[in-house]
């Protein structure tokens, strides 16, 4: 049966289908538009199925602060041409507007959580068959605290962002907070605190340098000060509060933090694809 040119274009910018699938799915549907957008979303969650596979190394981040809690959120497409459209970006923000309102503290929970008539996962699911590409809600990171600092950092002026920082603190200096922040996302420390890190991670590098030193001829008497004094490298690499000030090495950031009267309870960063 011939459909209307307007019903067409309704479907079309209701569901951001194409000119011809949209026309073919309403004639299938006897011009029903119900039928046609069931048969247009059964289209695309087959093409979901073909893409599951693909992998997903473009995206954005995205956060939120409010009533002590902030989240940061890492949403995943193939390309970068998607990654930068309107609709992937409108989906992140309604993504993120559900999984705050759903609490969720993991990729998990959230994909389980209530969105529209259906969950999270499905959400996704409905505008990946429109966008034309696998998408995935990769992780969701939620803290709790007094304050929060937010760096969003884009690594290509015409992407959303691709690096995302939340910092939870206490004090007032929110200047130096967000340096820290800004901080975190270039050095990107994996725990807070030396104590933070796993005794199995701090073994296996005890493990490792001993090994080294032993390989050059150190002394075995000195061995004991040269394994803490490397091990001491190691903490700068992965935590936070011992690693050296982007802005100025001489100082740690556990000084930087000191000299503002601030103390960080938590952060989370993540990048697109790592």
């Amino acid at each position: 049966m011939a459909v209307s040119l307007e019903d067409i274009k309704k479907l079309r910018e209701q569901l951001g289908t194409g000119m011809v699938d949209t026309k073919n799915a309403l004639e299938e549907a006897g011009g029903d538009v119900e039928k046609a957008t069931e048969i247009l979303r059964l289209k695309g969650a087959k093409g979901n199925a073909k893409r599951a596979d693909r992998s997903t190394s473009e995206g954005l981040v995205i956060a939120h602060e409010g009533d002590g809690v902030a989240y940061l959120m890492e949403l995943a497409c193939e390309t970068d041409f998607v990654a930068k459209n309107d609709k992937f970006v409108k989906l992140a923000d309604d993504v993120l507007a559900a999984v705050v309102a759903a609490g969720s503290d993991n990729a998990e929970a959230a994909l389980a959580a209530p969105a529209g008539s259906g969950t999270i996962a499905t959400m996704i699911d409905d505008q990946a068959a429109i966008i034309g590409e696998k998408v995935e809600l990769r992780r969701v990171a939620k803290l709790s605290g007094e304050n929060f600092a937010v760096y969003l950092h884009k690594t290509n002026k015409d992407l959303p962002p691709q690096v995302g920082v939340v910092v939870a603190y206490s004090g007032s200096d929110a200047d130096t907070a967000r340096s820290v922040a800004q901080h975190i996302s270039f050095a990107d420390p994996q725990y807070l605190s030396r104590e933070d890190v796993p005794e199995e991670a701090v073994e296996a590098e005890r493990r490792i340098v001993e090994e080294i030193s032993r390989g050059e001829g150190k002394p075995d008497a000195a061995l004991p000060k040269i394994v803490e004094g490397r091990l001491g490298a190691f903490f700068k690499q992965v935590a936070l509060l011992e690693q050296d000030y982007a802005r100025d090495n001489k100082l740690q950031i556990k000084q930087v933090l000191e000299q503002a009267g601030l103390s960080v309870s938590g952060f989370a960063r993540f990048r697109v694809g790592s």
